[in-house]
């Protein structure tokens, strides 16, 4: 079952960083460290030609592999060409559904998820596990999605589209990337006309990489270096805890008296240095 875990939560992941957009609460399935690294969101059109979906499976797997996470809408075209992508990286990728977990929508998309979620990734939705899937509310899931990012990628996407959207809810706070295409084609005359109004041209993954810039580099460099060993109090707690046995998150909650959010973000240093894993059922405990 998901999860429903406050905004705090997320933005504790993501750095402390205020997000925007109107949610609160999202329900979560999964594991959310992936939204610790530098996280890439592909979007583009459910219609995609070959070209397209071979396209979104390369830049996810060769951004994945540089250490990104990769996120999308878990949608039939590029959204699903991402994340399998992201898979075929070894990287972890989260989706974001526009219905509930417990009416999942698109039904075809069901088993990749349930290999996203075997391979440490996450889906996540702002809506209830027993919502139905609504057009109106995919909206709400773009915002969701531009969010959690670093960076937006669009790859095929007409001029009025779900991808279009997400880019407006992604313009002025995170970087914006196009991928252009056959000028005579409407599946991608909205990337044109993102690129038109501002958008960086994409022609491989090394534009991305270059665009998320300095904020990868370092949160690579932390990631791989091991910072903060043992200097934080909360961290030294945790250890004690679970030096008793495995624990949930609720669990150390009792313990500590610390919120869920900073608890997850000193779990996080933790489990990157390899001091503290993550067990079935949620459960955390001391590494072997």
């Amino acid at each position: 079952m998901p999860a429903l875990l406050p905004r705090a939560v997320f933005e504790e992941l993501r750095g402390g960083r205020a997000l925007p957009g109107a949610f609160g609460f999202l329900w979560a399935c999964g594991d959310l460290e992936g939204l610790r690294l530098p996280t890439v969101a592909i979007v583009g059109t459910r219609a995609a030609t070959p070209y397209g979906r071979g396209l979104a499976h390369r830049f996810a797997a060769e951004l994945g592999a540089a250490g990104c996470a990769i996120l999308s809408g878990l949608a039939l075209g590029i959204d699903a060409a991402a994340h399998e992508g992201a898979l075929a990286a070894g990287a972890p990728t989260i989706g974001v559904l526009g219905g509930g977990h417990g009416h999942f929508f698109p039904r075809r998309n069901r088993q990749l998820a349930e290999r996203m979620l075997a391979s440490g990734g996450a889906v996540l939705s702002p809506f209830p596990p027993e919502r139905n899937a609504f057009p109106s509310q995919f909206l709400e899931r773009n915002g969701v999605v531009a969010a959690l990012a670093d960076a937006l990628v669009v790859i095929e996407a007409p001029e009025r589209s779900g991808a279009l959207n997400t880019a407006g809810w992604a313009a002025g706070y995170i970087p914006v990337l196009a991928v252009p295409g056959d000028v005579d084609r409407a599946h991608v005359r909205g990337c044109h006309a993102l690129i038109r109004d501002g958008a960086t041209l994409a022609r491989s993954s090394d534009d991305v990489l270059a665009e998320i810039g300095m904020r990868a580099t370092e949160k690579l460099a932390a990631k791989r270096s091991g910072v903060g060993r043992r200097t934080d109090p909360l961290e030294r707690e945790i250890l004690r805890a679970l030096a008793q046995g495995e624990r949930t998150i609720d669990e150390l909650a009792g313990a500590t008296g610390e919120s869920a959010g900073r608890l997850l973000a000193a779990l996080g240093m933790l489990q990157l240095e390899s001091l503290v894993e993550r067990r079935d059922g949620a459960r955390y405990a001391v590494a072997r």
